[in-house]
C-alpha cells in the first residue's frame, strides 16, 4: 500500500477516514496506510493513468471505488517459491513469516476477482506480461 505523502498523526489520520478521504486504507502493524482519493481522482482528470501496489483488501476498495480499474493479481510460481523468496529476504521473524503466508493463501483466493493473473517466474517475461497487458488494456499512451 501507499503510505500518503503528508504526515498525518494517528488522529489525523482517523478523522480523514471518517470524512472518507481516502479510496482505500488500512491499519498494518500499528501504522496507518492509504492512497488519498484525491490524488486519484486529479491523476485521472488529468488523463493520466495510476499504478498502485496494494494488498487484496486495499485493491476491492479500489475496485469498488472505481469499477473500470484494471485489476492485475500478481503470483509468484507456486506457494513454495513465495516460501523460498520471503525466506531468503532475511527481515522477518518467523512469527511474522508464518503469518504473511497465511495471509498469502487467503489472498490467492481472490485472484477470480481481478481483471488479469500474472505468474511471476521470470522476471523478464513477467515484465512483457506487464506490458502487454497495460498496451491493450489503457487507451491513451502510457
Amino acid at each position: 500500500m501507499l503510505k500518503t505523502d503528508r504526515a498525518y498523526s494517528h488522529s489525523q489520520f482517523e478523522e480523514a477516514i471518517k470524512k472518507n478521504h481516502f479510496a482505500e486504507w488500512a491499519e498494518v502493524h500499528g501504522n496507518y496506510y492509504g492512497t488519498p482519493r484525491f490524488f486519484l481522482d486529479q491523476q485521472t482528470e488529468s488523463g493520466k493513468h495510476v499504478v498502485l501496489n496494494i494488498d487484496v483488501q486495499g485493491a476491492m476498495k479500489i475496485k469498488e471505488a472505481y469499477p473500470d480499474a484494471v485489476m492485475i493479481f500478481i503470483l509468484p510460481p507456486s506457494f513454495e517459491t513465495l516460501e523460498h523468496r520471503l525466506r531468503t529476504r532475511n527481515i522477518d521473524s518467523e512469527a511474522t513469516l508464518q503469518r504473511r503466508l497465511a495471509n498469502a493463501k487467503k489472498e490467492i483466493s481472490f485472484q477470480g476477482k481481478y481483471s488479469f493473473t500474472l505468474v511471476n517466474d521470470d522476471l523478464e517475461s513477467a515484465i512483457a506480461q506487464l506490458e502487454k497487458i497495460v498496451r491493450n488494456h489503457i487507451q491513451q499512451p502510457v
